[in-house]
């Protein structure tokens, strides 16, 4: 009886151990990883439509996690873009707006909290790898601002002495390592070994912190132009050099998938799929295709706002599911923090927790309109689940124009006017049938969520000010 006692004694503890074992492993903090891509246009995958080139991974990742058809980036341009992913902010809520240039002496205010300072309060790993473009100055630069480790050019890539329009407006592109120059002059062969290299560093810091939880962001400078791809891959595609480089950006991707699977640790990772705006169409063949969506970058209309994403999470997010919801970059940081039990920024964010997306909850609807501000502080459009109010404005536009041929751009109109419009995105993704005469009291809600905006946010367009913008980073002296 007393052996009987003391083995079922000992069955009870071994039993307790494992139960608990389990419930650690069940708590651990979920790892994040975001790949941000730059100038992806919303038909450059194969599952929106790409021809010329495949994008197998990326097809896996689509598969085995969710793919989103109305996500947003915080504006269609690349400072201002990212930004807003790693504040949660409308870019201009913060002072920012626009690409910053060599010349700048502004960037991300210290105040401002991003997911990787978010994430560091609750003992995270953090990195980031690739184009940063919140300020080039030491202040401005990740490891200032919660990141643990930073390889990668400070702006973009055409910033350069052989920018194809203006070659004597850029010093040399620098590549910097924390916040030290390791690269004063970054060449065409460099730039040819940009997306592998950010890759591997990637890689190299998933091996690292497999037993510590942790947030990458590997933010590629590619498919911006110039466009620039590694013997690996050179005339691979049937697309030209762009599908080259989308080849290797899919390879890249293949790689964080593989790491994350041999550490054992791809079940225990969120991996977010993305890019800072659309298509820079007037470079032809060095462009990506809007997918049929109206104009493209720099632009408040669907070709330079909306962009592909892809979000995968074993055993979280149901496999092979298609969000139709409304999100954007905005909405990432307070998600995250949810799902990694963190803190939120103290000062106010516009970003909402998309969590119940990611789950599969087919009645959540947390974003319930998107704003469209561009330039310094324009409020252009406002959407919610179904229409898109487009108010007058000057803008860009690429129609009219024949695009441009091997890294040299066609013309683009910077002052097209737009007139008031109303699209019914449902019916008409491709923003072209005003339908303001048939739904005046659909008119009426949105201008309401206008208002509000002109309020908070402010409007250079009808002279607000705004009482919640808050000033950006300026160079300390």
């Amino acid at each position: 009886m007393n052996s009987l006692k003391a083995n079922s004694l000992k069955f009870s503890s071994l039993a307790a151990c494992c139960m608990f074992s389990v419930s650690l492993q069940a708590q651990r903090a979920p790892n994040v990883v975001i790949v941000f891509l730059d100038d992806m246009g919303y038909g450059d995958l194969t599952v929106t439509g790409a021809t010329g080139f495949k994008t197998p991974n990326l097809d896996r990742l689509g598969v085995e996690g969710m793919r989103f058809t109305n996500f947003y980036v915080a504006q269609a341009v690349s400072s201002a873009s990212r930004a807003g992913l790693l504040t949660g902010c409308y870019p201009n809520r913060i002072g920012f707006s626009g690409a910053l240039g060599p010349n700048a002496r502004t960037g991300i205010a210290d105040s401002e909290e991003t997911i990787a300072e978010v994430l560091k309060k609750k003992g995270y790993a953090t990195a980031a790898f690739g184009k940063w473009h919140l300020g080039h100055h030491p202040q401005f630069l990740p490891p200032n601002h919660g990141f643990d480790e930073y390889y990668g050019i400070p702006y973009s890539n055409d910033m350069w002495p052989y920018h194809p329009q203006n070659p004597t407006a850029y010093p040399p592109l620098p590549m910097i390592e924390g916040v030290r120059i390791v690269n004063p002059e970054v060449t065409a062969a460099d730039q040819e070994q940009m997306t592998t290299q950010f890759t591997e560093r990637a890689v190299q810091f998933i091996e690292r912190n497999r037993n510590n939880p942790f947030f990458l962001y590997l933010a590629h400078p590619m498919p911006h132009v110039p466009l620039f791809v590694s013997d690996k891959f050179k005339g691979k595609s049937e697309y030209g050099l762009y599908g080259d480089v989308m080849m290797e950006i899919d390879w890249s991707v293949g790689e964080l998938m593989n790491a994350l699977e041999r550490n054992g640790i791809e079940k225990n990772t969120l991996i977010i799929f993305t890019s800072d705006n659309g298509a820079w169409i007037n470079y032809g063949n060095h462009a990506g295709s809007s997918g049929g969506l109206r104009e493209a970058k720099g632009t408040v209309f669907e070709g330079g706002v909306r962009v592909p994403c892809i979000m995968r999470w074993h055993g979280k997010i149901p496999a092979g599911t298609i969000c139709n919801r409304l999100a954007s970059t905005i909405d990432l940081l307070p998600t995250i923090a949810n799902i990694c039990d963190a803190p939120l920024p103290s000062l106010k964010i516009d970003g909402v927790d998309i969590t119940s997306l990611l789950i599969g909850d087919e009645k959540a609807n947390p974003r319930e309109h998107f704003l469209y501000y561009y330039n310094r502080n324009s409020l252009k459009a406002v959407r919610n689940d179904r229409f898109k109010l487009v108010l007058p404005h000057l803008g860009r536009s690429y129609a009219g124009f024949l695009p441009g041929n091997n890294g040299r751009p066609g013309q683009v109109n910077e002052n097209h006017q737009e007139n008031f419009a109303l699209y019914d995105l449902i019916r008409d993704p491709g923003e072209r049938y005003d339908v303001q005469s048939v739904y005046p009291e659909v008119i009426a809600e949105l201008m309401k969520i206008i208002e509000a905006a002109r309020s908070d946010l402010g409007d250079d367009l009808t002279g607000h000010t705004g009482t919640g913008r808050r000033a950006g980073g300026t160079l300390a002296e």
